[in-house]
């Protein structure tokens, strides 16, 4: 039986919904299992990322910040 995220095996009726869903894309059924838990792990990757606080803005370098008072009107 094939396996699907997770490791879990599929009972027969859920492999004869996803072999129709593979085959109505064009693909096989082992191709559809691995896009299907490709676009599961992005899915997880984007909200870890969503959730992950933003790094500080770094603090521009001596020379940057010396330019930039340059550029300034001095009054």
């Amino acid at each position: 039986m094939a396996r699907t995220e997770g490791g879990k095996r599929l009972s027969a009726g859920q492999r004869a919904y996803e072999a129709k869903r593979a085959a109505k894309a064009g693909m096989s059924l082992e191709k559809w299992l691995d896009a299907k838990q490709k676009q599961a792990q992005a899915e997880v990757k984007a909200r870890q990322k969503a959730t992950e606080p933003a790094k500080p803005v770094k603090k521009s370098g001596f020379f940057s910040r010396l330019i930039e008072r340059a550029h300034k009107p001095l009054s």
